[in-house]
């Protein structure tokens, strides 16, 4: 409240100004908003207040025309087969919330309505300041090659959006060719990025996506958390974090600057998608394409193509500063973890690092992915204390690029599902099937290990069993591995630390 001084006139205080001041504060207060909650029920009429529960609104987009920075938007429980565009921005400290009421069950469906471009069942753009919480979205399709469904899409630009537990599921696109759709996007458009983006406990599922992602943020995206999520059974990739695909201006297209955390993504596949050719195992459940500085910590990634990739697509864009970090990758078809361009008209992955993972059994397939694969142009990479416990197609590292330089790799522990007979590491196009002659010729690995890490049940418990070699194995260097393993413990424990995914409690 702003407080005024009297104003001495020799002895008296005007009482002139003190009416004037009167006035002032009455005035200012009258400008304040005070916090309505709305209501939306589907037997409620847009002609009602809307301000109980008695007399809610029918339509979400009523109410969200209707609420103002500070203001609630309850959702009673039913099916609403309705849109849902949010044009209205709240404020930091007065954000406007759309959320299920009394966490009853409400759906936003989006069967026979219409998809117009690149659209969201509910849609935010150039908006800041919201809240959208505790919704099933589902149904949104199309057959159109020329438009993409998205469950929830933000685009353009703004600030401080949170998603939290919602489940995205059935969204689709079916054309016969060009298909595209997203369960979540973020389209950062202009030269002021969408920042401080929350996107946590939300499940996406059953989605057809042609040639796009199941959650991504894509151009000038500056600041965003990841974590909690559920993606799972889509014919695409899980959570994508992409840059230089021109969705923004020259100089701003570049998603960065954030977390991926806590997530499990699985069966994550593009077999049955007309975009691909039916032998291509190529989809990420995490894929950074051309982002940087994002941090992807304690996920646990399984049976999909591929379990998390740090790449570019786009020659002469670089995927940098990417920190993979205490998660769990296996039984993924092609590869664990995957680096660089899948060619040389691709572009690079530089300064990144990949430690204290544990990568069991993928390369499911026998594709020659192995449980590490290094691709085109990768520079002053490093990867330390991860176990790889090789499938049986025998292949640990697969690296066929001469071309790449720099990369630091130690600290390791190997092993295979059928032991150490015939093992495989192929470095810069030369395959070494004995660890003493690989760690000789390329000078990686010296401090690494080749035997049985003894994991209580790599089916369904990765932990590290009493006996581990991996125990006190690993290399200490705090300003990498971070603070917790996936399990949520201390990584370090009496000044050192495990290989693998899991400190040995």
């Amino acid at each position: 409240m702003t407080k005024f001084k009297s104003v001495k006139l020799g002895a008296m205080v005007s009482a002139v100004a003190i009416a004037f001041s009167a006035f002032q504060l009455i005035g200012a207060e009258s400008t304040v908003h005070a916090a309505t909650s709305y209501y939306v029920s589907t037997s409620g009429s847009d002609s009602n207040s809307g301000t109980s529960t008695g007399s809610a609104f029918k339509t979400l987009q009523k109410a969200a025309n209707t609420a103002n920075a500070g203001d609630n938007v309850f959702v009673m429980a039913g099916t609403y087969n309705q849109k849902l565009k949010i044009t209205k921005s709240g404020t930091s400290s007065s954000p406007i919330t759309f959320q299920n009421y009394n966490n009853g069950a409400v759906v936003i469906d989006g069967n026979n309505l219409s998809v117009s471009g690149r659209e969201g069942l509910v849609h935010m753009a150039n908006v800041s300041n919201i809240k959208v919480k505790g919704f099933e979205i589902r149904n949104f399709k199309t057959t159109s090659s020329g438009a993409v469904p998205v469950g929830i899409a933000l685009e353009g630009s703004g600030s401080n959006i949170e998603l939290r537990n919602n489940n995205v599921n059935n969204i689709k696109n079916t054309a016969s060719s060009s298909r595209n759709a997203h369960g979540i996007s973020v389209y950062g458009t202009k030269t002021t990025p969408w920042s401080n983006i929350t996107i946590d406990g939300n499940t996406l599922s059953n989605l057809v996506l042609g040639s796009s992602e199941s959650l991504v943020l894509n151009g000038n995206v500056d600041g965003f958390s990841i974590t909690n999520n559920i993606v799972r059974d889509n014919d695409n990739i899980g959570i994508d974090i992409i840059g230089f695909e021109q969705t923004a201006p020259s100089g701003y297209d570049q998603a960065r600057n954030g977390v991926i955390r806590g997530n499990s993504i699985s069966n994550i596949a593009v077999q049955n998608n007309p975009a691909y050719d039916s032998d291509c195992y190529c989809a990420g459940g995490i894929y950074v394409d051309g982002g940087k500085n994002v941090v992807i910590e304690q996920n646990r990634s399984f049976n999909n193509d591929m379990g998390i990739e740090l790449a570019s697509e786009w020659d002469g864009g670089s995927t940098s500063n990417i920190t993979v970090r205490n998660n769990l990758v296996y039984n993924n078809r092609y590869t664990g973890i995957a680096i660089g361009g899948y060619d040389t008209q691709r572009g690079s992955t530089v300064d990144s690092k990949i430690v204290n993972n544990t990568l069991y059994n993928n390369d499911t397939v026998g594709n020659n992915g192995g449980q590490l694969l290094i691709q085109f142009d990768t520079q002053n990479n490093i990867i330390k204390n991860n176990i790889m416990v090789a499938s049986s197609s025998k292949i640990l590292i697969q690296n066929q690029f001469t071309e790449n330089t720099g990369n630091i790799v130690n600290n390791n522990l190997f092993y295979g599902v059928g032991g150490t007979s015939g093992l495989k590491w192929v470095w810069k196009n030369v395959s070494y099937t004995s660890f003493s002659s690989y760690k000789s010729a390329t000078g990686n690995d010296a401090s690494s290990l080749l035997t049985n890490p003894l994991l209580v049940s790599p089916t369904t418990n990765f932990t590290l069993g009493s006996g581990s070699p991996a125990i006190n194995a690993g290399s200490t260097d705090t300003a990498i591995i971070g603070a917790l393993d996936l399990a949520g413990n201390a990584r370090v424990q009496g000044g050192t630390v495990d290989i693998g995914a899991y400190e040995k409690q």
